[in-house]
């Protein structure tokens, strides 16, 4: 396997901690803050990180991390969590040669992320047992994960993390019930404001993008699924079959069941 996983684990600080490694980096590491702030070097200079913040380090790279109480933080309080991991190889090296790598940026804590290097972490837990060409494959699709993550939060025409944070969102609950309160809840902000900046980001509504997400994970189960029709739809979040047919004719032109006859002849 061109990937090796060296070490990766889960640290959370409630006393001072620091490191510093100035004359390089042996490996990669990969570090996301989840709770609380530290502050952390980077392109020459210490600066300060929140939960949601991604960092990405090469070998050669300098490294110093502080976790110190906050200067606001009544009595002095600290509660610093992140997950990180080291690793080296053919793989990464080429993975990491290919695209321009940021080394800080912020991100949403998506549920799906974390449940990758947890598993990471569960593997390379089992010594001796641990399954080498498992946690490559993990390592791969963690580094891919990440970095769509990122190039998605720097990319998206300017648009602000927050309106991505509730994109995101939409995207992870659409299937489900969910209500324009929760994705405003979600990114601590008002109802009112919510909706007119995530408007000003995409162009549509809420409603209207979850509408899209509903729709099109209908047709996926159209395509690969035995499932019946008011099934999906009920399991596409769609409250009732005939709104869901009303939508997909809108949406496609004709109804779910000739969609997936004619589907089904190709």
């Amino acid at each position: 396997m061109d990937t090796e996983l060296l070490t990766c684990g889960y640290s959370f600080h409630m006393e001072p901690f620091n490191v510093s490694t100035k004359s390089g980096l042996n490996t990669y590491l990969f570090r996301l803050q989840t709770e609380g702030t530290c502050e952390i070097l980077v392109d020459g200079q210490m600066i300060q990180i929140e939960s949601g913040h991604l960092l990405l380090y090469k070998p050669g790279d300098p490294y110093e991390l502080k976790i110190e109480p906050a200067k606001d933080s009544p009595g002095g309080k600290i509660a610093s969590g992140d997950y990180y991991l080291f690793c080296k190889g053919a793989w990464i090296d080429a993975w990491w040669k290919r695209s321009y790598k940021q080394t800080c940026t912020r991100i949403d804590l998506d549920a799906r992320l974390i449940s990758l290097w947890r598993q990471l972490i569960l593997e390379k837990r089992r010594m001796e047992e641990e399954n080498r060409e498992l946690s490559g494959y993990l390592l791969q699709a963690l580094c891919l994960y990440v970095e769509r993550a990122a190039t998605e939060t720097v990319s998206l025409q300017g648009r602000p993390f927050t309106g991505t944070r509730m994109k995101r969102f939409i995207e992870a609950h659409a299937t489900a019930t969910f209500k324009v309160d929760d994705v405003a809840d979600h990114v601590g902000l008002s109802v009112s404001r919510a909706v007119h900046l995530f408007k000003e980001c995409f162009g549509k509504t809420m409603i209207q993008y979850a509408l899209e997400v509903r729709l099109s994970s209908a047709v996926e189960r159209m395509h690969d699924s035995s499932m019946s029709l008011e099934q999906i739809a009920l399991s596409c979040g769609f409250g009732s079959y005939p709104y869901f047919h009303r939508a997909f004719k809108h949406r496609f032109g004709i109804s779910p069941k000739l969609y997936r006859q004619k589907d089904s002849q190709n």
